[in-house]
Order: C-alpha cells, then structure tokens, then sequence
C-alpha cells in the first residue's frame, strides 16, 4: 500500500511516496527526487555511503524507512553546501584532497558534519571514533582526518 509522506529535503517540502512502509529512505531520496550524493553500499547500515542527517542526526538511509521522516528536515549531500558556497566540510574536504575513489565521501563528509556540529573542536581520537562506521577501503583516512580537523578549525 502506497503511502505519501510530508517532509522537508534540503530546505524544501516535498511529498515521498513510499511503495510501502519498509522503503528506505535511500531508494525514495534517490529515486523520487534524483539525489544521487547518497551512495548504495552494503544495505546494511555497515558502511555509511549513505548518511544523511534527519533532524540533525547522521543516519544511515538505507535501513531508515522513508515513511519516518513524515515531518523531519532531511538533508543530503546535495544540501549540506553549494558549489559556490560549500559547506566547511565540503570545502576541507577539497583543500585537503581528501578523496580517492569517492565513493565513502558522502559519508565521511555528512558524519563529520554533524559531528562538528555538535563538537566544533573535536580531538583526533574523537574524529576517527564517529569515522569508524564509514567504510573507506582506498586508504584516504589520513587525509580526511586532516580534512574535519581543518573544518573544525574554519
């Protein structure tokens, strides 16, 4: 059964229609508004190619039913920033050339958004802490590392 559910994405109301209650937030983000920075990783909530902030707060999309972000700011990749006026992650994130293949960047970049959103002087140990779920297997950790702390300090 077909639901229709009310929410803001990146500063505007749209109207998801869920196939069912158990769609993830991913396929309608994707599919229904064409926002394509949120990435189809494992599908598990294991590697965090998906993040984006609900409310605030990182979620992996895959596992978030579309159905409960009736009501909640939703926020991608795609909105975190523009290109003319990036987001202070989004622009470490270049400075540092922090990226290799790309495809854990929206992760990295959303999880340490809402990390520095709610610790704007985090530690090293407490940035690779909150990175640990986001599965990076090109080795550019360092330089993300080096990229929220250049944030943090923005």
């Amino acid at each position: 059964m077909s639901e229709n559910v009310e929410t803001t994405v990146n500063g505007r109301a749209v109207t998801l229609r869920a196939e069912d209650a158990e769609i993830p937030l991913l396929y309608a983000l994707r599919n229904e508004l064409g926002l394509t920075g949120l990435h189809y990783g494992c599908g598990l909530a294991q590697c965090g190619a998906c993040t984006v902030h609900v409310n605030g707060e990182a979620v992996r999309s895959c596992q978030f039913p579309a159905v409960q972000a009736r009501g909640k700011r939703v926020v991608t990749l795609e909105g975190l920033g523009t290109p003319e006026r990036p987001h202070p992650v989004q622009r470490a994130f270049i400075e540092t050339q922090a990226v290799q293949c790309g495809y854990c960047l929206p992760g990295m970049i959303m999880q340490s958004a809402a990390l520095l959103a709610k610790n704007p002087k985090p530690t090293e140990a407490q940035i690779r802490e909150e990175l640990a779920g986001v599965i990076c297997r090109c080795g550019t950790q360092p330089r993300v590392i080096a990229a929220v702390l250049r944030a943090a300090q923005a």
